[in-house]
C-alpha cells in the first residue's frame, strides 16, 4: 500500500503563487506516475498535472502557470502554481500509479493511490 499526504495549500491573492507538497508513504518503490487533480465545490475532479517515474515526460493544463516536479529520493511531489486566479479555487489532490507508462497521463483511471487533498482559495 501507499500513503500520500498533500500540504501547501492557503488562501493567496490574485496572481500570488503557491507550492504544493504530496509525500508518499509505503511501497513507494511500486509508484511510477504521479499526478495532481483539482475538484471545486459542485464539480468533477480534473486533471491538472502530471509527471512519469522518471521525469522524462510532464504535462499540464497550463504549463504558462502550473509546473510539476518530484524528487523519488524524497518520495515526494509538488506543484508549482503561479499567477493564481480565483478560478483555481479548488480543493487539490495528489495520486499515484503504480507503474509508468507510455499513454496518456491525464486519465483518472490511470491513478490507483490518492490522497486527502489540501485547499487552495484564491481572493480576487
Amino acid at each position: 500500500q501507499v500513503q500520500l499526504v498533500e500540504s501547501g495549500g492557503g488562501l493567496v491573492q490574485a496572481g500570488d503563487s503557491l507550492r504544493l507538497s504530496c509525500v508518499a508513504y509505503g511501497r513507494t518503490f511500486s509508484i511510477g506516475v504521479m499526478g495532481w487533480f483539482r475538484q471545486a465545490p459542485g464539480s468533477e475532479r480534473i486533471h491538472v498535472a502530471a509527471i512519469t517515474r522518471n521525469g522524462d515526460r510532464t504535462i499540464s493544463v497550463d504549463s504558462t502557470r502550473f509546473s510539476v516536479s518530484r524528487d523519488n529520493t524524497k518520495n515526494m511531489l509538488y506543484l508549482d502554481l503561479n499567477n493564481l486566479r480565483p478560478e483555481d479555487t479548488a480543493l487539490y489532490f495528489c495520486a499515484a500509479a503504480d507503474k509508468d507508462t507510455y499513454g496518456p497521463l491525464d486519465s483518472r483511471d490511470l491513478y490507483y493511490y490518492w490522497g486527502q487533498g489540501t485547499q487552495v482559495t484564491v481572493s480576487s
